[in-house]
């Protein structure tokens, strides 16, 4: 299966080496910077850029109208959080976008792990509820997709009478669904669901393990593609790679000045642990990043030069990745360079595989 590269975008230039309080997924917007991104994902070869979501960021529907006028090729996998907007409002929002975007959107449903994220919104249920109404709000979103005809629906917290939608998605059947979450009540609702489950960068048998789980929860005979999300940093050398990445982790340690507060989605959990069995896992997967932040979000870094950084992600893709989500700490060079130097290597050795797999068939 061929191989899908995704970055990420946002809206201010923002290097994580700079400010505590920077984020991607938030603070001003400069229209400049987000075209001029979005641009250099699209020259350096990347097939989706994600546009993240916050309580307090730019909202993402608007992000993505304005960055699909501005490029041709470039796809879009939009962040989106169940239950502040009604399901079938959704359906129609997204299904708009995909026709103004000539179908280069997908929809990235994080369900939120952080209740104080989750507040600042205005959601009060507790973190296995609010899995039960993302299961309920797609359920509803894929009928508004695909229904002909009016239908009803009665559940715990969504009703319905006669919802439909004039507007259907370009790409069919349907917008393409990502889906992220590690806790037990996330399996089953994403395996039902998505077309790609995501994971955050865990070494490579804990990635096997967890994609047997997702699989063995999916319904019979659903053809399931995983994601992986990781932050390789590059040197023209082994020894300068590891150079860059002691001071990024000195420079994140020196701006944070605290420890981070232990949090509360699973994911993070399960970086943390990784985090203390060991520094290094498999060959370069680089985990006291993770430790130092806390592990909120996409934390484990995979450090070498581009060589040795393609290997590894091949090695991911041999394992039964077949989406590789790579972004890093200084975000516009690190995406020029993972364009001219890292995507590339990846691609050959993919083509490489198949031609072999081809030939023993």
């Amino acid at each position: 299966m061929p191989v899908e590269f995704i970055g990420m975008i946002g809206t201010r230039n923002a290097s994580e080496l700079q400010s505590p309080t920077v984020s991607i997924t938030g603070g001003s917007i400069d229209l400049n910077y987000v075209r001029n991104f979005a641009k250099v994902h699209e020259d350096g070869g990347f097939d989706r850029v994600l546009v993240g979501y916050s309580s307090t960021g730019p909202d993402g529907f608007n992000v993505v109208s304005y960055v699909a006028a501005a490029t041709e090729r470039l796809k879009f996998l939009l962040a989106h959080r169940p239950g502040f907007v009604s399901p079938s409002l959704a359906a129609r929002k997204l299904a708009t976008l995909d026709h103004f975007s000539n179908g280069r959107v997908a929809v990235h449903i994080i369900t939120g792990g952080s209740d104080a994220e989750q507040q600042r919104d205005g959601d009060w249920l507790d973190h296995d509820t609010r899995y039960r109404r993302t299961d309920e709000y797609l359920d509803v979103v894929r009928r508004v997709w695909t229904s002909q005809e009016p239908f009803d629906y009665e559940g715990e917290f969504y009703q319905f009478k006669g919802a439909f939608s004039d507007v259907k998605p370009l790409q069919q059947p349907h917008i393409p669904i990502y889906f992220g979450g590690a806790s037990g009540a996330a399996v089953g609702v994403g395996a039902k669901h998505s077309n790609v489950y995501a994971f955050w960068g865990e070494p490579i048998g804990a990635i096997k393990q967890r994609i047997a789980e997702v699989k063995a929860a999916a319904p019979p005979g659903k053809d399931l593609r995983f994601s992986i999300s990781l932050r390789p940093i590059l040197g023209e050398t082994e020894a300068k790679a590891w150079e860059k990445a002691h001071y990024i982790l000195s420079r994140i340690n020196e701006i944070r000045g605290q420890a981070p507060a232990v949090p509360e989605a699973v994911g993070s959990l399960r970086l943390l642990d990784f985090a203390k069995e060991r520094e290094i896992h498999d060959k370069r997967l680089w985990t006291p990043i993770a430790a130092a932040t806390g592990a909120r979000g996409n934390t484990t870094a995979l450090v070498g030069t581009p060589e040795q950084v393609a290997e590894s992600l091949f090695d991911y893709y041999k394992a039964g990745v077949t989406t590789l989500l790579i972004r890093g700490f200084d975000p516009v060079e690190d995406a020029l360079a993972y364009g001219r130097d890292v995507i590339p290597l990846v691609r050959q050795e993919v083509q490489r595989l198949e031609r072999q797999t081809a030939t023993v068939a």
